[in-house]
C-alpha cells in the first residue's frame, strides 16, 4: 500500500471502501484464507486514517456501515465454524459408542461395532 503514502484522506477512504468490499466478498464466498491479508491491509489503512487530524466524520459514514456489515458477516462465519466443530465432535463421540440413560437414571455405554464409515445419503 505504499502508493497511498502521500494521498488525500478521500483516496485512503476510497481504498478502504474497496478493501471492505473485497472482505465482504471473501466472507460471503467462504474464502476465509484471504482474511489474513485483508486484515493487514485494513489495519494499515485505519492507521493512516487515525493519523489524519482534519478528517470529517461524515466522510467515514459509508465506511463505518460497511465495517459493521462485515463484522456481522464475520460473526456468522465464526458461528458456522463452531457449529461444524461441534458436529464433528459429536460424530467422533458416536464412533466411540453411544451413551444413554437406563431406567434407573444411570449412564450406560454401548460400544460401536462394525464399520466406522459414515454413510452419506442424498
Amino acid at each position: 500500500m505504499s502508493a497511498l503514502t502521500n494521498q488525500t484522506p478521500q483516496a485512503i477512504i476510497n481504498a478502504l471502501d474497496t478493501l471492505l468490499e473485497e472482505e465482504r466478498g471473501a466472507l460471503t464466498n467462504g474464502e476465509l484464507h484471504k482474511l489474513e491479508d485483508i486484515l493487514a491491509r485494513k489495519e494499515d489503512l485505519f492507521d493512516r486514517l487515525n493519523n489524519i487530524t482534519d478528517l470529517e466524520s461524515g466522510a467515514l459514514e459509508s465506511v463505518q456501515n460497511k465495517v459493521t456489515r462485515n463484522q456481522a458477516l464475520l460473526g456468522s462465519a465464526m458461528q458456522g465454524i463452531k457449529a461444524v466443530a461441534n458436529r464433528m465432535s459429536e460424530l467422533r463421540k458416536v464412533r466411540k459408542g453411544l451413551e444413554v440413560y437406563n431406567q434407573s437414571g444411570q449412564r450406560t455405554r454401548f460400544a460401536t461395532t462394525g464399520s466406522l464409515k459414515l454413510e452419506k445419503r442424498a
